[in-house]
């Protein structure tokens, strides 16, 4: 198809401007490069287009016939052309992004409102994903992740402080069974087990023990894949649950849940926005991007645990590398 199409805005040049010399002043290439351009055509076409003679240029019937039948679809792929140029820096489009439930609820919702104000031009479609498919799979423009789970190809940007995981139960689940003083304790317990979506596998809980990392099996009568419904399940006493500690603070500091073995639990990575590459950013996705992480830094100076500077910059990559957490973190 680039075959059959080359040469054509060589022959519509010629024929506005009835001269090789102007026409390929107008393109700015050479006049050779014209006339050998509109040759070719005429031998792809098996006509004669144009007429050549010492002192002008004109168009056979044929030329004629073949111009004024596709000046008008030439002449708009050139308008839709040219109006995608005058659009590459104007943030507009559908914006489609990952993100796991967690990340909706804590990044995405609170400022949506605000971006979509901000931006009338652009549509945001969100693909709610604990799975974590692949965004160029899904055609998404970017997604969310913890950090702990980025590709290292991909470029990303933080917009959360660390995580720490954090085991719970309900007062009532406690008052019957005790509660553990060290991971190895767990097995003496009921445990709200996580099933990754994608792997299919139970999730072994991640603890820090005398300064190595280690995974516990753990065991329970309630198996789920989604976070907030081991959070609930622990709310009603079927056991301990291992989650995020930001999304059950708030149970905590009312007493509906109570927090064990949390000097086994360290921090890592939290939330990033990751996308494939920097090249040709689209605008919809630089104006998501400076949009959120603007909020998120405004919003992180006004809370009473600032990020040290280097825990807003650091990659992960540049981290020891961990498994996969799970519980609404892992996949």
């Amino acid at each position: 198809m680039r075959n059959d199409l080359s040469g054509l805005p060589a022959l519509l040049a010629v024929a506005d401007q009835r001269s090789f010399t102007a026409a390929a002043a107008r393109l700015q290439v050479t006049p050779s490069a014209i006339s050998q351009a509109v040759r070719a055509l005429e031998e792809r076409l098996g006509v004669r287009l144009v007429q050549r003679t010492t002192r002008s240029v004109g168009l056979t019937e044929a030329g004629e016939r073949l111009v004024s039948q596709l000046r008008p679809s030439l002449e708009n792929v050139r308008d839709t052309l040219d109006s995608f140029a005058d659009q590459r820096d104007v943030p507009a489009g559908t914006l489609r992004l990952e993100v796991p439930r967690i990340a909706y609820h804590r990044v995405i919702r609170p400022h949506l409102p605000a971006f979509l104000a901000a931006h009338p031009r652009i549509r945001v479609e969100l693909r709610i994903d604990d799975g974590f498919s692949n965004i160029i799979e899904s055609g998404c423009d970017a997604g969310i992740r913890i950090g702990e789970m980025l590709e290292r190809d991909m470029i990303a940007v933080k917009i959360s402080p660390e995580e720490t995981s954090a085991v719970v139960g309900a007062p009532a689940y406690f008052a019957a069974r005790g509660k553990p003083r060290h991971p190895r304790d767990l097995r003496d317990h009921d445990c709200i087990t996580y099933r990754r979506i994608r792997r299919g596998d139970i999730y072994r809980w991640e603890f820090t023990v005398d300064g190595k990392e280690i995974e516990i099996s753990v065991d329970g009568r309630v198996v789920l894949n989604d976070g907030e419904a081991m959070t609930s399940a622990a709310l009603d006493g079927l056991g301990l649950a291992n989650t995020l500690e930001s999304t059950v603070r708030e149970h905590i500091a009312e007493g509906r849940l109570q927090r064990v073995l949390a000097r086994f639990c360290t921090p890592f990575p939290g939330l990033f926005l990751y996308y494939p590459s920097r090249a040709h950013l689209a605008p919809k996705l630089a104006a998501f991007i400076t949009f959120l992480t603007a909020r998120v830094r405004r919003g992180s100076r006004s809370t009473a645990r600032p990020e040290p500077p280097s825990a807003r910059t650091e990659h992960p990559s540049a981290r020891p590398a961990r498994r996969a957490r799970s519980s609404s973190r892992g996949s």
